[in-house]
């Protein structure tokens, strides 16, 4: 279920709509502010992903309670778990590779896609290492980087997300 069914699955309750719709205002708004700046500074800001931990979990999580979809707060909060957790030991694999700030996004955007559903979870993440491989891909053709070269991650991360949301 993508969000427009997670929308459909709230319409029985006003404020869990509204607490949703904020819950996707501030995706976009921080999404493109967090893309923005780690694509110029190759960093993703603990004053920026830190807050945005607690709103999700707030809006989202209330959302779901107040819907009376229980199931779908503790699938969100796994999902930032397991999103964190994978990226963590991806981090621990090749610390070059993987930062600290990727690490602690994919913790939030994990809630995210975990709200929608388990499928989304994959397909976010999925999407994520495409877009981002590709666009190393094209980097490394067009002789603009090499294999050693680092891209940030975050921007592709966000969009990734964003896709899988968008589906179903």
């Amino acid at each position: 279920m993508g969000m427009v069914s997670v929308f459909s699955a709230y319409a029985s309750s006003i404020l869990s709509l509204w607490l949703l719709a904020l819950a996707v205002v501030v995706f976009v708004f921080l999404g493109t502010r967090l893309a923005i700046i780690d694509a110029r500074t190759h960093r993703l800001p603990n004053r920026i992903v830190g807050p945005w931990y607690l709103v999700a979990a707030a809006l989202m999580g209330s959302a779901a309670l107040f819907a009376g979809q229980g199931s779908d707060a503790w699938r969100m909060l796994a999902g930032g778990a397991i999103l964190f957790g994978v990226y963590l030991v991806l981090h621990l694999i090749q610390p070059k590779g993987m930062g600290m700030g990727d690490v602690k996004l994919a913790g939030v955007l994990g809630m995210h896609l975990g709200l929608a559903s388990w499928q989304h979870l994959l397909l976010g993440t999925f999407a994520s290492f495409l877009l981002g491989g590709l666009y190393a891909m094209v980097l490394v053709l067009t002789k603009k980087a090499n294999l050693k070269s680092s891209i940030p991650f975050g921007p592709f991360m966000i969009v990734g997300t964003a896709a899988a949301l968008l589906v179903g």
